[in-house]
């Protein structure tokens, strides 16, 4: 299995060309810069098109197979809708959000932290909200720094790879954590020492070592293929301890504009996603397979259904432990706007009400 696993890490490492060149090609489509344009309004949009951004990663395994299997096609042709979908590769909250407001996508994915600053920015305006879960993941903070125990033993020298600095649901669950060990006045005391890379070549730089990044606050497969490749790579940090359980890291966002306008296509992706999520948890193996043909990912087999099994990981469309970061970015002015629950921001969709 050791053999295996270190097999794992190494194809990570010869796959990493092919994901850095894939991402500057979808890259080069949005601004370089990281701030949110609330001037940019998108244009109206027929019913049928739907350009949807996905980043890396196992979390976006429901959008994957939603993609193998045609399966927005197919509710949207049930509902008498030729659907026109297209996929978008980007990196970080940023990029999407920026993406997502200058109209260039009308399904946003990125973490509930880069959710919750475009919902914040919005209100009143585009309001964007939440459509829906791409299930519960546990999110590790990785080091290959013997010396690095704790959050509280990181310094100056380390360097903390994230996909978006400050914006990133990586970003916030690190700046929670800090704000219980140091208090809120300072919830950024790390954001000084990280930095925003992609997470295949933050995996790359934790299982090579010798680089100035010396941890990665990344998802699954890259933080078990880092604890796989590096006999020092450890565990600083679980997300699910800092938000209190099992919890919706990643999640779908849109605009009012496009749900209202195109009530069958958004309803396709709905539907569309749910099949995918129960076709996951029937179906693990398949599921597998589908992910290592969508993504070009080189990762060892047997390690990508351990993750899909794991228990702690559940894939559903129910938003879940989202409001306690939603409550801290408010409380340190992250966020103007104050939610009074999951309600406010996520759409009132069947698949949303018993979130929280």
């Amino acid at each position: 299995m050791k053999k295996s696993l270190a097999r794992s890490a190494t194809a990570l490492l010869a796959g990493l060309a092919l994901s850095v060149a894939s991402l500057a090609v979808h890259m080069s489509a949005f601004a370089a810069g990281s701030g949110i344009r609330l001037g940019s309004s998108p244009a109206a949009q027929a019913e049928g098109r739907i350009r949807i951004a996905e980043q890396f990663g196992i979390v976006y395994l429901m959008l994957n197979v939603a993609r193998e299997q045609k399966l927005i096609e197919k509710h949207a042709k049930a509902a008498g809708v030729d659907a026109k979908v297209e996929w978008v590769k980007l990196s970080g909250g940023s990029a999407v959000n920026d993406a997502l407001l200058s109209g260039n996508i009308e399904i946003a994915s990125a973490g509930v932290g880069p959710l919750l600053t475009v919902w914040d920015r919005t209100l009143g305006k585009q309001n964007v909200r939440g459509v829906a879960s791409l299930g519960n993941f546990p999110y590790y903070l990785v080091t290959n720094n013997p010396n690095v125990k704790s959050i509280a033993a990181f310094t100056d020298k380390d360097r903390i790879a994230l996909p978006a600095v400050g914006v990133s649901v990586q970003s916030r669950v690190l700046q929670l954590a800090s704000a219980k060990l140091w208090g809120d006045k300072e919830f950024n005391r790390l954001d000084n020492i990280s930095v925003a890379v992609p997470h295949p070549d933050a995996a790359a730089a934790i299982i090579k070592g010798g680089t100035e990044i010396t941890a990665h606050f990344g998802n699954p497969p890259f933080q078990e293929q880092e604890l796989a490749g590096n006999p020092n790579a450890r565990i600083v940090l679980n997300s699910y301890q800092v938000l209190g359980g099992p919890a919706s890291a990643t999640v779908l966002y849109a605009t009012e504009k496009f749900r209202s306008e195109s009530p069958k296509t958004y309803k396709a992706f709905i539907d569309a996603l749910g099949e995918a999520a129960r076709f996951i948890t029937a179906n693990p193996e398949k599921a597998a397979d589908i992910y290592l043909k969508v993504s070009n990912a080189k990762i060892d087999r047997d390690l990508l259904l351990r993750i899909i099994k794991n228990p702690e990981v559940q894939f559903k469309t129910t938003p879940q432990n989202t409001y306690a970061l939603a409550e801290f970015m408010h409380r340190v002015g992250a966020i103007r706007n104050k939610p009074g629950s999951v309600k406010d921001y996520f759409f009132d969709d069947a698949q949303n009400v018993s979130g929280n």
